[in-house]
């Protein structure tokens, strides 16, 4: 082992001596695995001796593995690496406080509190001028003038409580994302032989020299060289962006590159680089690269999630192939931006229109009013010295218009959107869905079609052979091993223990008297499992034939439908043994073995009565049935390449029936989908018998039904033209009666759900979620809208493509996912509703009161308490919300359907009525009505009246009632139901009531309160608790007698998305929204640029194409210069194909008018 010196030596060479241990270094190893092919062969040959020695240098055996030793593990960590890309740096909270500052509505806020609090402290002279007019009352109140700064004071606190709490929220969240990011790491396993015994090892555990076992579906998790290898193909599309699978082999290319995906086969292979000296690793390092010089640019990067996207120079040339790799590493697929995210951005706008119109209406109704009223009416010259206190007046109004700003944008939509989204996900972890993607969630509860596959997710997955035939006689039971003849039995078993994957085996159950657990492919267990019942051992016949000793091997794929394994027979010849779908196999054959077990003839008329009375009955009984043949090769070397020549005049050998029983909660899962408006499909490989049988089961088929199951051939045959291509006219036809699609490919599944979601049949676009489990579903996972892929028995591709994991590979989770998705919706659209009735109502009482009274009745910090209430507590409160069934009883919104829906309308306005009324009543009488003094025309800086603190008060616990009133959105009249599920919003309210009080009694002079008697204080209960009675008022108009209400927040419709869409790589609705009016604009600028640059480019004689290229490439797309919205509107305009730029800026973060990000 180590030197006794080696602690003496400077740290270089330690290295040196600890490398010099193993045959080879970092470098070394790291320049080997870029290189590719015969350059990679020649190198390993001529440099190492070939693979062998390159193990032995490497201290590994290519059989047994690494011996597991923790010394030595540890050592090859410290020598080269661990398999960890270490993640970009989280954003710090006081980065996140500062982007919380960037909102625009805050920085006036700040400014005008700024400039309120500088001209507080000035005191100008001639200040007690009779000619200024009322600047303040009486003596008395000089002290109180003093206290002019507080409120500048209290309106920068509550600033500063609001960036903490969005700071705090943006924090919580990406804390809550890498957990999440933590979570899928750990959950990726490997398998690796150590000692001898393949393990699954947690991917950040292997080490340099460990053999890893690699199969169909498995994401690589490091670099490595071939050791070997079973028909070899991997998708290195990822790396290379050749969409080609490229096979691998000893003889010509054995190098295998993490991040990259297999295909087909299987084999073994010897890791050679973890980590960031991996080629993923090294362009992750290339990405995220030097920190320092890329600060500057994350800053400017906007990040979705925690997920940073470093954004290049764009007008170099690698600018624009490192942008091209980066949206590879980052795998955005172009999707629609969610449903919701459209609606809630448009919504967002039009109401910060509207904000933005009023407050402007108020501050110069109010400006104008104090001039004609002092200088007109009164007509009183204008002083210079009194022009301090004239601009503290102005001042007073622009905060007050400022206010009404302020209350009229929702900021607490994206607020709202994140908490609720946030919840969702945790909870939805425990009911067994991992959710990959935020919006995936809330994309659910619209779903309107669910394509699943039948294996795992529709039935156990623990699959037994039950019926067989073999020798002429049908078993409907497993024979017992007397019953067949000994050179049958024989091949029965060598023909399923050699040809399945050595890594598909049967172990003895975990608890005493519990089924044997089943590891590896399912199908092949179940085959196993036949051969342990009819007392045979397949570990003696597997230790005979070890993996090394295989021929060659033709793995399953889902084109070949089967798989065969080459063994040399000790005598001399090879011998082929195959399964595979019965129908498939049974083609290829032309002998059987009888009773005696003699092969004889098998004609096409022999095949079709065996179909008829062996395998149809069986898969009518649900069973999927397989065959098992061999062949034997006695005349020299065929050519096995020639797979057709070689897979044909096969000798049936046995048919067996497989059962995959229906999991028990299946059909009621498939009725509350069917009654939540949600047609579930079945896509499955097995036969249309088995098919049925099984979705006749489920209940996704019910006798008498008039719907469609296909087989997949069929499919194609009503869907393509002539030319093989696929019509949508054709599909329309066929796909909404269609329940069953069988004997399907993966491209099949691709084509049903591209065609039904580009389906214009029926008034709203279909949503479809869609379930995968194998690698070639990765295509229609993507396509989805929706892609779940399963936890258990899933590849890592499917994974990688899904956007939901099922923990549990059950159907039932996707019906919770459903509920959840629904839920999230209700919860945006009760906060929608609550906060829309504070806002118009608060718009309108500080709009009104401004007019009439010059002075808000609610004070500019009042209105923000009020926000605080609105956004953050409502949003907690309302966005909280557990589901209940009732959700699962109506038919899907839809992607047109309204945010606010009229009954939402009719609640709205119903309570804005109530509480205007009141309010006004208050503002107008309420001194008469209370026997106090007034609060109206108060001088600049008098003190707080009870007058105003009593409107305050009310208003506040109106809202608080409100709030119950919120929690249902349909028209339900009681309002409390399972309010005690949900402990925070009982909490918000109580807390908010509790703050209120202290608000009012200890507020003083900053929250412009005076305290107030305990009959002031039960009046205002009484009128906070008239909210509840008016809502069952309200509930019992009916919405359709009320025809003017109309509905809000609707989503896009396929027409304007397609006009407006044109060579956009993403639609984002809202974006859309912001750039109507500016696309025209943008229009005409860019054409009077692009002919100035015609007439400059012919007067110097350049090309014209190298114009358009840097027009497109150039100045408008340096990311440093230009914000994220405006960069987007700027984009698409010019966007020939050379601007994918546009998406990759644009979707990191959707920006919303106020400059927070809408997750």
């Amino acid at each position: 082992m180590t030197n006794p010196t080696e602690h003496t030596l400077p740290s270089n060479s330690i290295l040196e001596s600890r490398e010099g241990e193993f045959g080879c270094t970092v470098m070394d190893l790291r320049k080997l695995m870029e290189l590719r092919s015969s350059d990679a062969i020649d190198q390993i040959n001529v440099h190492y001796g070939g693979v062998m020695n390159l193990c032995s240098r490497l201290k590994t055996n290519p059989v047994e593995g690494l011996s597991g030793n923790p010394a030595d593990l540890e050592k090859r960590k410290q020598v080269f690496g661990q398999n960890l890309i270490p993640p970009k740096k989280p954003k710090t909270f006081l980065e996140l406080v500062w982007e919380a500052l960037q909102d625009v509505t805050l920085i006036i806020l700040e400014i005008a509190a700024i400039i309120s609090l500088v001209l507080s402290f000035y005191r100008p002279p001639g200040g007690e001028n009779e000619q200024c007019g009322l600047a303040v009352s009486s003596p008395e109140d000089e002290g109180e003038a003093e206290a002019g700064w507080i409120e500048g004071a209290a309106i920068l606190f509550s600033v500063i409580i609001v960036v903490l709490v969005t700071a705090f929220n943006d924090w919580s969240k990406e804390k809550q994302f890498r957990g999440l990011q933590n979570r899928i790491e750990k959950e990726q396993k490997f398998s690796v032989i150590r000692n001898g015994h393949i393990i699954q090892l947690p991917v950040a555990e292997i080490v340099v020299g460990d053999i890893a076992q690699i199969k169909y579906g498995d994401l690589l998790p490091a670099d490595g060289i071939l050791i070997q290898g079973n028909d070899l193909k991997i998708d290195e599309s990822s790396l290379t962006g050749e969409s080609d699978h490229v096979k691998k082999s000893l003889e010509r290319d054995p190098m295998l590159l993490s991040g990259t995906h297999v295909m087909e086969g299987s084999g073994r292979m010897v890791v050679t680089a973890v980590g960031i000296n991996s080629q993923t690793g090294i362009i992750f390092t290339l990405l995220g690269a030097s920190e320092g010089e890329e600060e500057e640019k994350k800053k400017k990067a906007k990040t979705q999630d925690g997920v940073a996207l470093e954004i290049q120079p764009l007008n170099s040339q690698e600018g624009i192939d490192s942008e091209e790799k980066e949206k590879k590493a980052a795998k955005l697929p172009k999707k629609e931006k969610s449903v919701l995210q459209g609606k809630l951005t448009r919504l967002a706008v039009q109401i910060g229109k509207a904000g933005l119109i009023m407050s402007a209406i108020t501050v110069l109704i109010l400006i104008l009013y104090f001039v004609i009223d002092n200088f007109v009416i009164q007509r009183r010259p204008w002083l210079a010295e009194c022009t301090p206190i004239y601009v503290q007046y102005f001042v007073k109004f622009f905060i007050i218009g400022v206010t009404v700003l302020v209350v009229a944008v929702p900021e607490g939509l994206p607020l709202a959107v994140t908490i609720s989204l946030a919840y969702s996900v945790k909870k939805m972890m425990k009911d067994n869905n991992l959710v990959r993607h935020l919006d995936a969630c809330e994309t659910m509860g619209n779903a309107t079609a669910i394509c699943s596959d039948k294996t795992g997710t529709l039935t156990m997955n623990r699959m037994s052979v039950v019926q067989a035939y073999i020798g002429d006689t049908r078993y409907h039971q497993i024979p017992s091993p007397d019953d067949l003849v000994p050179r049958v039995l024989d091949l029965i078993v060598n023909g399923i223990s050699i040809n399945s994957a050595y890594t598909s085996k049967i172990l003895p159950p975990e608890k005493e008297g519990g089924l044997p657990r089943q590891v590896g492919n399912k199908t092949e267990c179940a085959l196993l499992g036949f051969v342990s019942d009819l007392k045979q051992d397949y570990h003696a016949v597997r230790s005979e034939v070890p993996e090394e000793k295989l021929y060659k091997v033709y793995t399953f794929n889902s084109v070949r439908k089967s798989m065969s394994t080459v063994i040399e027979k000790p005598g001399g010849g090879y011998r082929m043994y195959s399964k595979g779908a019965s129908e498939i196999i049974l083609r290829k054959c032309n002998r059987i073995l009888d009773k005696k077990g003699e092969a004889v003839p098998f004609k096409n008329k022999d095949r079709d009565e065996m179909v008829r009375t062996v395998i149809e009955p069986m898969a009518c009984e649900g069973l999927r049935t397989l065959c098992i043949a061999y062949r034997d090769f006695n005349d020299g070397e065929p050519p096995w390449d020639n797979e057709s020549e070689i897979l044909t005049e096969l000798t049936c050998i046995a048919v067996v029936g497989i059962e995959d029983p229906v999991r028990p909660e299946v059909p009621e899962a498939i009725a509350k989908c069917k009654r939540a408006g949600i047609t579930v499909r079945m896509v499955t490989g097995d036969n249309i018998n088995t098919a049925r049988a099984i979705a006749t089961k489920c209940g996704i088929v019910t006798p008498g039904d008039d719907f469609l199951c296909l087989e997949g051939k069929e499919f194609n045959r009503l869907i393509r033209n002539e030319k093989g291509e696929v019509e949508q006219e054709k599909l329309d036809k066929i796909w909404p009666k269609l329940r069953v699609l069988a004997r399907s490919s993966p491209t099949d599944k691709h084509t049903l759900v591209k065609g039904i979601i580009d389906s214009t049949v029926g008034d709203q676009r279909q949503v479809v979620a869609v379930t995968g489990d194998g690698t070639n579903d990765g295509p229609a996972l993507k396509k989805a809208d929706v892609g779940f892929a399963m936890g258990i028995a899933g590849t890592d591709v499917a994974k990688e493509a899904s956007d939901i994991i099922l923990t549990d590979d059950n159907f039932t989770s996707i019906v919770k996912a459903v509920m959840w998705g629904r839920n999230v919706y209700d919860s945006i659209s009760k906060f929608l509703q609550f906060q829309l009735t504070v806002n118009v109502v608060a718009v309108i009482v500080a709009f009104t009161g401004a007019c009439i009274t010059q002075d808000s009745p609610l004070k500019a910090v009042q209105m923000l308490w009020v926000n605080l209430i609105m956004d953050t507590f409502a949003s907690l409160a309302l966005a909280t919300e557990p589901p209940t069934d009732s959700l699962l009883k109506r038919r899907p919104y839809g992607r047109n359907k309204p945010l606010i829906s009229r009954t939402m309308m009719k609640n709205i306005l119903g309570h804005a009525v109530y509480q205007l009324t009141v309010i006004f009543f208050l503002v107008f009488a309420g001194e008469k009505f209370f026997d106090i003094d007034s609060g109206r025309r108060a001088p600049l800086h008098s003190p707080p009246s009870q007058h105003y603190t009593i409107i305050f008060n009310t208003f506040v616990l109106m809202q608080l009632f409100n709030e119950i009133n919120s929690r249902k959105i349909h028209g339900e009249r009681n309002v409390f139901s399972g309010i005690f599920r949900n402990l925070i919003f009982c909490s918000v309210v109580l807390g908010t009531f509790i703050s209120q009080i202290i608000i009012v009694e200890f507020g003083g002079k900053p929250f412009s309160c005076t305290k107030l008697t305990l009959s002031q204080w039960f009046w205002c209960l009484f009128i906070g608790i008239g909210e509840l009675l008016w809502g069952q008022v309200i509930s019992t108009i009916p919405t359709q007698s009320l025809k003017f209400l109309k509905e809000a927040g609707h989503g896009t419709t396929k027409e304007e998305i397609t006009k407006d869409a044109e060579g956009l790589d993403e639609i984002d609705h809202a974006e859309m929204e912001l750039r109507r009016g500016q696309i025209l604009w943008f229009r005409g600028l860019n054409r009077i640029q692009t002919q100035i640059d015609v007439i400059n480019t012919f007067q110097t004689g350049a090309s014209f194409k190298g114009v358009l290229k840097r027009q497109t490439m150039g100045q408008h797309l340096d990311v440093k210069h230009v914000p994220s919205s405006s960069y987007v509107t700027v984009a698409p305009v010019k966007s020939p194909p050379t601007t994918s730029v546009a998406a990759a800026v644009s979707s990191p973060t959707l920006g919303n008018q106020s400059g927070q990000s809408v997750p």
